[in-house]
């Protein structure tokens, strides 16, 4: 592993920790998030059935992906969206520069979008003049403060009030300091509305794509998802490649364990459905729609059976609420666009485990996030096996920087302790080797406490002959 990237994470985790107001910020709102949950999923019967059916439609649409995705394409096209495939996030990027170079675009409004996130789209528009603003509120609160998201579902929810109000302050001219949230949001929403009529393109991510009938759908409860794919006249659409549905029936299940799941909601304020480009006779829409598919390491992920269930998340959040290190850290200590027991499955295979792969293990493999993932994601399986790939041989491995932690000293001493618990004869010497030598061990130094605490073997010396009589049956 990177020693310089492992420092860098310890340094972060053990800041946050020593951070009273960014714990006493997380334990509230986690702790709020999951008993609003708790409140929506309170028949474990029920739940358990809808988990089953969001994990069946998510594995089953998973083994058909190549070819609902095309399907996907083809009824995009017959609606008069236009779509476009990206392999990488900078082709990505350079997707939608293209699209607002071509309309003459200077500033796009973005409703929420981990892609976006993933594609790090702002800081790559800045880089070539462009203006692009976050319209969540969440988002437009940690934009303000120069801040990456620290949650996928809320992501200033390391802030409280009197931080928010200290940022708005700071940052938008004319605005005097408050804690009063009403006069918070009305901040936010004049700042945000004259933005919205300016814009020149709208930008939003996707939660689900319908293949069935090229749709669109987008959850949210503010309102500002609407305006930026309603308002300015080209809208374009992220999404990973994974977030395709079969069918629109597909969606209600999969729709309530999202909502439950990320904000203790039975529905949300919004649940928008975009079939195309504004049509003759209607009044408001944009005159354009484009859809981006990312890929990004997904379909290298779908090429192996345990990996691929990685791409079962609906990015509810929900597992970091639950989480042990996120809840103590937050989501900044992780250093990574998806942060808690996701992001530490999810980061090392699309980012490699050499810049990544200490993430898999910042979990105490409690299951926590196993047992309330809405689509039975079994994240420790997935800890673990980015754990065990981080110590593979060159080459035999799957996720990128395989064997970045692989150390010959350590697996020979393995090597050897595997020899010595399978090999009978060999075990019996070891342990006798260790029950004569135990009666020397120094009284101390460094082995003290070590050998005040554990008693040596005792051997009958009929167990060598019986030893014996083994290793010779199993060689017969």
């Amino acid at each position: 592993m990177d020693k310089t990237r492992k420092s860098t994470f310890a340094q972060k985790a053990a800041g946050a920790l020593a951070d009273t107001q960014l714990r006493d910020n997380l334990r509230f709102a986690t702790q709020s998030l999951r008993q609003k949950r708790m409140a929506v999923f309170d028949d474990p019967e029920a739940t358990e059935a809808l988990r089953d059916t969001g994990s069946l439609l998510k594995a089953g649409t998973l083994t058909r992906l190549p070819e609902l995705l095309e399907q996907l394409e083809a009824r995009c096209t017959e609606n008069g969206m236009t779509v476009h495939w990206a392999e990488t996030t900078d082709e990505a990027n350079r997707i939608v520069l293209s699209i607002m170079e071509k309309h003459g675009a200077r500033k796009v409004v973005k409703g929420k979008s981990m892609v976006s996130e993933e594609m790090h789209f702002n800081a790559f528009m800045k880089a070539h003049g462009k203006e692009a603003l976050e319209t969540d509120l969440g988002e437009f609160i940690i934009q303000l403060n120069n801040e990456p998201p620290s949650h996928i579902i809320v992501p200033a929810i390391h802030k409280n009030r009197k931080q928010i109000g200290k940022i708005f302050a700071d940052n938008i001219p004319g605005t005097t300091y408050t804690e009063d949230t009403d006069i918070l949001l009305a901040t936010a929403r004049r700042v945000l509305r004259e933005h919205y009529r300016t814009a020149d393109m709208g930008l939003s991510g996707v939660n689900f794509a319908v293949a069935e009938t090229g749709t669109l759908c987008l959850v949210e409860n503010e309102g500002n998802g609407r305006m930026c794919t309603t308002v300015p006249p080209v809208h374009v659409a992220l999404m990973g490649l994974e977030k395709v549905v079969e069918k629109l029936e597909d969606v209600p299940p999969l729709y309530r364990l999202l909502c439950g799941s990320a904000t203790g909601q039975r529905i949300t304020t919004y649940f928008n459905m975009i079939k195309g480009p504004r049509r003759k006779g209607e009044k408001d829409g944009p005159t354009e729609v484009h859809l981006v598919i990312l890929d990004n390491g997904r379909s290298r992920m779908l090429g192996d059976p345990q990996l691929r269930r990685t791409l079962q998340c609906i990015r509810c959040g929900t597992c970091l609420n639950h989480c042990p290190v996120y809840t103590r850290i937050g989501g900044h200590a992780y250093d990574a666009t998806y942060p808690g027991p996701i992001g530490s499955i999810l980061m090392p295979q699309l980012a490699g485990l050499k810049a990544k792969g200490d993430l898999a293990f910042a979990s105490s493999l409690c299951n926590a996030c196993s047992d309330v993932c809405p689509v039975k994601i079994p994240i420790p399986e997935l800890l673990r096996r980015m754990r065990n790939e981080s110590y593979l041989k060159k080459g035999t491995g799957v996720v990128p920087g395989h064997g970045t932690k692989r150390n010959y000293l350590e697996w020979a001493v393995w090597k050897g302790w595997r020899y010595a618990h399978t090999v009978p004869l060999l075990h019996w010497a070891m342990l006798k080797t260790l029950a004569i030598t135990g009666r020397i061990l120094p009284k101390v130094g460094p082995l003290k406490t070590w050998s005040r605490v554990r008693t040596k073997p005792v051997f009958a010396k009929e167990s060598l002959k019986e030893l014996i009589r083994q290793e010779g049956i199993r060689h017969e």
